[in-house]
């Protein structure tokens, strides 16, 4: 199987999983999708930088991003049509929608705005969507190049859960597998890899039992 057909599979994928779980995801997420409001209270964005979610699911997240940081422009992808229905909604005229793979993605082309992959995102958010994309690491990278200079990725996922007691880790892996969701053990490590290869400064939280990770990629300013 080619990419470009493993990607269209992938969202016809996601579109079967929530075509009925969209219109209850934030109600049932917020009970354990945590570290989202802490990534969103250190974005520490200013008007008119471009501010841009990864697998915008629902658009929850870019909501609270326009509340919290009045004055940005948003920008929000997502391979699930039935996804940016909702997100639609929550966002309104507020950000700019567009289909779009993690892993391949053109700014240019999924938002209809020419010229934007050259000028870059100040800000990228990649929210619990690691876990959910087959090829992770080429949407990490791939993300990561669509940085503006002095730009930041901001990622929030699943952790190594290790402190969490035996059985309630295998009851948790159950539950996220339901939803073809997979723990990324191995992302701090990618994510150091690729922060090297791309010259950009790493910094990496470990979350309360290792159930979340928080990593942020920082690009290098033009000159400096």
């Amino acid at each position: 199987m080619d990419a470009q057909t493993a990607n269209t599979s992938h969202g016809a994928l996601m579109d079967s999983v929530y075509k009925g779980q969209r219109h209850i995801y934030d109600l049932t997420r917020k009970y354990y999708l945590f570290g989202r409001d802490t990534l969103i209270e250190g974005l520490d964005s200013r008007p008119g930088m471009r501010v841009l979610e990864v697998a915008c699911g629902t658009g929850r997240n870019l909501a609270k991003i326009g509340k919290a940081w009045p004055g940005v422009q948003l920008y929000g992808l997502d391979i699930s049509s039935e996804m940016l229905k909702n997100a639609r909604k929550a966002v309104g005229k507020n950000a700019k929608l567009g289909l779009g793979d993690a892993c391949a993605f053109h700014a240019d082309e999924t938002f209809g705005e020419p010229g934007l992959r050259e000028k870059g995102f100040d800000r990228i958010v990649l929210s619990y969507s690691l876990s959910m994309v087959p090829d992770w690491e080429s949407a990490l990278a791939h993300t990561a190049d669509q940085l503006a200079p002095g730009g930041e990725l901001h990622i929030v996922d699943f952790g190594d859960l290790g402190g969490l007691p035996g059985p309630l880790e295998g009851l948790l892996h159950k539950w996220l597998a339901k939803f073809h969701v997979q723990t990324r053990s191995d992302l701090p490590e990618a994510a150091r890899r690729i922060a090297k290869a791309h010259g950009i400064e790493l910094t990496s939280t470990r979350g309360k039992l290792g159930y979340f990770q928080l990593h942020v990629l920082k690009a290098p300013r033009t000159g400096s």
